[in-house]
């Protein structure tokens, strides 16, 4: 059987694919290319061209192939934009995720894994942040992720779709073999941004206040390597395979670094002096988000492998170093 990466050409979506398909999986990928790069599709993974938001686009893709599962990556996710242009995520993100569901119910397709995010919480009441904590999010982004996974929730209910929703923290590093990795235009992403300056793309890294509450006054976040992410929506594949219940699940080391600690990592990772100037401090940024992983480890049975930070960088270096400008030519 066949799974369907939605936002495979994304940067967690192929990373997911390509473990998908080290594991001997069958992928097929489908992407917009609206954020996503065609090289950054597997060579051995099926690629459609097209939108989530169409239909007619997804029922022909359903029709010739044999789907048994969905893991869901296509969404718009930039935080800043989100708060600019809040319709535009309403309209990819929910109403795409609308139009999908009612194609996988109509194609009898009743197994998703979703991709969510952390921004579903908000400010956090506790560190480490548990499932069962409040969902108030501060952003629109954040707001419709939430909201999608209650459209799975109620869509589950009616019509015996299951589904695990994978919230995770921040994202980072690159595929070992350095033949895929991060590239997002405009990056908003903080390794990626550090990484610039020792590849000539930018002089300094801002810091966003350094007043903090924290250890050395710099936010504090959870940083998850991606491949480590990618094997996660791997095990909750198998967790609805084997007919378990649709369930929610935090992603994250459980461990915090401050925006200090990786810019300092980054400098001993390239032997770059990478400056750093101190700037006001963004409006919504919690002082520290740490997760707590029990959940994923205790059932899924997962285990992050890339916990390092010093390999974290090392990994988006390799990446960074030698696709200076992404995945352009």
């Amino acid at each position: 059987m066949t799974i369907l990466v939605l936002g495979g050409a994304g940067y967690i979506g192929s990373h997911t694919a390509y473990e998908l398909i080290d594991k001997g999986e069958d992928v097929v990928i489908a992407d917009n290319l609206q954020t996503g790069y065609q090289e950054a599709v597997h060579p051995k993974a099926r690629f459609y061209k097209g939108d989530i938001r169409d239909k007619a686009f997804l029922d022909n893709l359903f029709k010739n192939e044999k789907i048994d599962a969905v893991i869901h990556f296509a969404a718009n996710s930039l935080v800043g934009e989100s708060m600019t242009k809040p319709l535009k995520y309403y309209d990819n993100n929910l109403y795409g995720t609308m139009v999908l569901l009612q194609s996988m119910v109509e194609n009898s397709i009743d197994k998703i894994v979703f991709s969510s995010t952390a921004a579903t919480y908000g400010e956090p009441e506790n560190i480490p942040i548990l499932e069962s904590d409040k969902t108030e999010p501060t952003n629109t982004y954040g707001e419709t992720k939430l909201s999608m996974e209650k459209m799975f929730k109620w869509v589950s209910k009616a019509h015996n779709l299951r589904y695990v929703s994978l919230r995770y923290f921040n994202a980072c590093g690159a595929h070992i073999s350095g033949e895929i990795g991060e590239a997002h235009n405009p990056e908003s992403h903080l390794i990626p941004i550090i990484l610039q300056v020792p590849n000539g793309k930018r002089e300094s890294v801002s810091i966003f206040g350094d007043a903090y509450p924290t250890k050395d006054g710099t936010c504090i976040r959870d940083y998850i390597h991606v491949t480590d992410l990618a094997q996660a929506h791997i095990l909750a594949v198998e967790y609805l395979r084997k007919g378990n219940p649709s369930n929610i699940f935090n992603l994250g080391n459980g461990i915090g670094f401050s925006v200090k600690e990786v810019i300092d990592t980054a400098r001993k990772v390239t032997n770059h002096p990478i400056p750093a100037v101190i700037s006001p401090r963004r409006a919504g940024d919690p002082a520290q988000l740490i997760a707590s992983s029990e959940k994923a480890k205790s059932i899924l049975g997962w285990r992050p492998e890339h916990a390092d930070l010093e390999e974290i960088i090392a990994t988006a270096w390799k990446w960074h170093k030698n696709h200076p400008d992404g995945f352009k030519k």
